[in-house]
């Protein structure tokens, strides 16, 4: 069905995006995933397309317009090639929205231009290793010390996190009645004394996505890097959320959508019984299925992306195009990796690395269980 939410403008970045992938990113994504990790140097040249910068604001030489319809476009093309640029996601969808939100002038000035360029990298650390879906229940502390924070702690499974030049940490800055209360951002940066990364973590899927383990002791942070109002990363971090649950949301549908065309690709040009795999009923009927369920997944994003652009998306309603988007992920994939036989479990096949890189879109970003609560509570139960 024809698609209303993209303008000819957005089909021109489409464009764009597309013939840069075929050129700078699939010949070398073998490599990239093999070492685990895609070089940084790659980042300035998306920076030069002006992905990076869609939503940081022009006089620090961003676009200013605070949209989300880009980047959209360029998840979804990036599933259209079957590659993932590590943790650029992360920081265009989840930790640039911060910066631009929440930094003064003086840091607006120091960060925000090279955050939209590439030249700077940024993750956020929030998970700890006792501490996942339960952000009020983190335990890394910053002492203040004159003109210094002293944090301590440690993080795990932070995206980006080895490539990344600024690192936002969440950290328990005070202590009140309600958990949630104390909790505020500060800016680490790369080569801070006491600032350590551990190893890349060795994942089932999204080889290419830096994922580290984070450390920090007695690192001295200028109170200058603190991000946004001391107390408050709780209120900060659960505002920007229906932006990054909607952001695995539209990942995850095209890239079903992505596994749906290697797929169909496959089945006619396979041969068994003297016949392509096409011609058989169930393969009809199985492609099918998923082309209808997908229609269904597409036009809830593409409402979802409409709600968003307006401001007008709930949290409510994000938890629900992402349990959707998702779960719809893991059940198009399974049954096209079946239809490709035992050419499906071999990883040169594209459909073994968007079968592995699909179950962790259930989990990251808020468990399937997390959100069902959330969409519960907004029907009064």
């Amino acid at each position: 069905m024809r698609r209303t939410i993209f303008t000819a403008e957005h089909d021109d970045f489409r464009a764009v995006a597309r013939d840069f992938l075929a050129k700078n990113v699939v010949p070398h994504f073998p490599e990239w995933e093999e070492a685990g990790l895609v070089p940084k140097e790659i980042f300035t040249r998306v920076g030069e397309l002006g992905v990076l910068g869609v939503q940081i604001p022009e006089r620090f030489g961003g676009a200013g317009s605070g949209g989300f319809l880009y980047p959209a476009i360029w998840m979804e093309e990036t599933a259209r090639a079957h590659v993932n640029l590590g943790g650029l996601g992360v920081h265009v969808n989840v930790v640039v929205p911060y910066f631009a939100a929440y930094c003064t002038e003086e840091q607006g000035e120091r960060w925000l231009p090279g955050l939209g360029t590439g030249e700077l990298m940024a993750s956020i650390a929030m998970t700890e290793p006792g501490t996942g879906s339960d952000l009020a229940g983190m335990s890394t502390t910053a002492v203040r010390d004159g003109g210094h924070w002293v944090l301590n702690g440690a993080k795990t499974f932070i995206t980006g996190g080895v490539n990344a030049d600024l690192v936002v940490v969440v950290a328990r800055t005070g202590r009140g009645g309600d958990r949630r209360q104390g909790l505020s951002l500060l800016v680490v940066e790369r080569g801070m004394p006491g600032f350590t990364r551990g190893r890349n973590l060795d994942k089932l899927g999204l080889r290419t996505q830096d994922t580290a383990e984070l450390f920090f002791e007695d690192v001295r942070v200028p109170a200058g890097n603190l991000l946004g109002e001391e107390g408050r990363a709780f209120e900060y971090l659960t505002g920007n959320l229906p932006q990054e649950r909607l952001a695995i949301a539209v990942g995850a549908q095209a890239a079903a959508e992505a596994a749906l065309d290697a797929t169909l690709e496959y089945v006619r040009d396979r041969r068994v019984f003297g016949t392509s795999v096409a011609s058989f009923q169930n393969t009809k009927f199985e492609l099918a299925a998923c082309a209808t369920r997908l229609e269904a997944g597409r036009a809830l994003a593409d409402r979802a992306l409409a709600a968003h652009e307006a401001g007008e998306l709930s949290a409510a309603d994000a938890a629900k195009v992402k349990v959707f988007c998702t779960e719809l992920q893991g059940e198009v994939v399974d049954r096209c990796l079946q239809l490709h036989g035992g050419y499906g479990y071999m990883r040169e096949y594209p459909i073994a690395r968007l079968y592995a890189d699909a179950r962790v879109s259930r989990i990251y970003g808020g468990t399937t269980e997390v959100l069902k609560t959330i969409i519960a509570k907004s029907l009064g139960l």
